[in-house]
């Protein structure tokens, strides 16, 4: 019966989250209509296809493509209404002396969701020759890579039925673990 209260500090934490969580799930449409449809990721479409990736386990970890552009996900953001802080604060662009760019580019895109399904960044992984394979949403209010783990969004039931948890290295270890029935990955 003790009444809680939040203080400032959690309020706004709690209000940048949930910016945040607006801006990726938005980003993650961006991306994920770019994977589908855009000519440009026929590449990628065939790189993911020939991992063995099926159609349901691509559509249940919402897979995107990050296009080879300095400013694509940037224009449609605006277009939505979010404004370069929005973007630069969420880590889905950088800022410099000339404006924000798209920090994600050229990179098949992972959403990264929280327990509750909340998508709180991405992982992208290079697709050209970037030396930097994996790059990863940096630490914001709605991400924190060392306390999030991905794909327990999907696995947490089936964790519970089996009384155990596997733990893989890898984004498509665990896509493939699940797509090949076994959820507790």
């Amino acid at each position: 019966g003790v009444p809680l209260s939040e203080g400032p500090q959690q309020s706004e934490r709690a209000a940048a989250r949930k910016a945040h969580v607006s801006a990726n799930s938005a980003a993650a449409g961006f991306f994920s209509r770019q994977f589908q449809e855009s000519p440009a990721a026929e590449f990628v479409r065939e790189y993911v296809a020939g991992r063995g990736l099926d159609d349901r386990a691509q559509e249940q970890f919402q897979i995107g493509f990050a296009p080879d552009s300095w400013d694509a996900l940037r224009v449609y953001m605006h277009e939505l209404g979010y404004d370069d802080d929005d973007l630069i604060n969420a880590g889905l662009a950088r800022d410099r002396e000339r404006g924000a760019y798209d920090v994600f580019r050229n990179r098949l895109m992972f959403p990264v969701f929280d327990r509750r399904g909340d998508i709180v960044g991405f992982g992208g992984r290079a697709l050209g020759d970037d030396p930097a394979k994996y790059m990863n949403t940096p630490q914001t209010a709605a991400f924190d890579k060392g306390g999030v783990l991905y794909g327990l969004n999907l696995a947490t039931e089936s964790i519970r039925k089996a009384g155990s948890a596997v733990i893989v290295e890898g984004y498509m270890d665990a896509l493939v673990a699940h797509q090949y029935d076994q959820p507790n990955v």
